[in-house]
């Protein structure tokens, strides 16, 4: 049984919160699918999400290396960032990219990856983000997003995804 929650974000301080908030339900082995145009907010979440889970570097798009690790500073799992963007073999290319960390002890963000990646883990979240259209927020309507968590599988069942609104 799947778990969806759905967000309203008004800004890209706010998408960065939102990944803060999700690191805090992530643990080593998680797959987190980002969805969304470009530029919707996918970097931007997955930036909050190195914050939350306390990794180095500066969290940028992967686009031209395809993946990037990110070491805990702590004693937290490492951030794999990945965009699969050109990834047209799926899997076999992601196992290719001879990443020197254990995807399961790991926390695994990959861009544009429906489709491609869901094969890494029976559970994960798939992230959808779009742009609203037609708003009738004071935002600016170019920041403003709809954000739509979906937990898959036994491991998010009893997660409260709502929590994320926050």
């Amino acid at each position: 049984m799947d778990v969806a929650t759905r967000i309203t974000v008004t800004s890209p301080d706010q998408m960065r919160d939102l990944g803060r908030r999700l690191a805090k339900l992530l643990r080593p082995g998680d797959l987190v699918l980002l969805t969304g145009e470009l530029g919707a907010g996918k970097t931007t979440l997955t930036r909050g999400l190195g914050e939350g889970l306390g990794v180095r570097g500066a969290v940028t798009s992967p686009t031209f290396v395809i993946a990037r690790v990110h070491p805990s500073l702590g004693d937290g799992p490492p951030l794999v960032h990945v965009d699969a963007y050109r990834l047209n073999g799926g899997l076999d290319e992601m196992e290719d990219l001879d990443l020197d960390v254990s995807l399961p002890d790991s926390v695994v963000a990959v861009e544009w990856g429906e489709g491609k990646v869901e094969g890494l883990a029976e559970d994960r979240l798939h992230v959808v983000i779009q742009r609203t259209v037609g708003s009738d927020t004071a935002a600016d309507v170019d920041d403003v997003r709809d954000v739509v968590v979906t937990g898959v599988g036994a491991r998010w069942a009893g997660e409260d995804l709502a929590a994320l609104a926050g």
